[in-house]
């Protein structure tokens, strides 16, 4: 996995995975399709799609503990104040051998620059929430998430899948 295609295929997601509007049942849909991925797999992951201070899903799966509750907390401050997917900016705290803490002063107690949020980008709006998933290795999360609003907006998510995850 090289850093930089990877943070090319998460600028194209960030680009294209765009919806024409979003509301309740959009938020219901990306959530069930997550839960139900989550019960086929026996995945342990915890699920939470909102608006800007408004939650619309939340869904603990068995085997998902309360410190995937923070690490979506964490993830979530991540994608809010930077626009950007939480995988992608860790992946560039990677590349710059840093982390936001030492960049920037936030405090790892509330921002985790790991995969697993994903901005919910409304078409002439820009970002409205989020949609970020824990429990599973961080390039997993992230790429479950890009899954899932793939399905919603019905994309083919080919086009969209990071290198090592193709044909997987």
């Amino acid at each position: 996995m090289a850093i930089a295609d990877d943070l090319r295929m998460i600028a194209k997601q960030e680009r294209e995975l765009v919806f024409a509007k979003f509301d309740e049942a959009d938020a219901w849909q990306l959530g069930q399709f997550l839960r139900e991925w989550g019960h086929t797999n026996r995945a342990p992951i915890t699920i939470d799609v909102r608006t800007f201070n408004r939650p619309l899903f939340f869904f603990a799966l068995p085997g998902s503990t309360p410190d995937n509750t923070d690490w979506i907390r964490r993830k979530c401050n991540v994608a809010e104040r930077y626009r950007r997917s939480s995988y992608a900016i860790g992946l560039e705290m990677t590349a710059k051998d840093a982390t936001l803490e030492e960049l920037y002063g936030l405090p790892l107690f509330d921002y985790a620059s790991s995969g697993g949020s994903f901005p919910i980008m409304l078409d002439k709006t820009g970002m409205i929430g989020s949609v970020t998933v824990s429990g599973l290795d961080q390039r997993d999360d992230h790429m479950l998430v890009v899954r899932a609003i793939c399905a919603v907006l019905e994309l083919d998510v080919e086009h969209y899948i990071l290198e090592d995850d193709k044909g997987a």
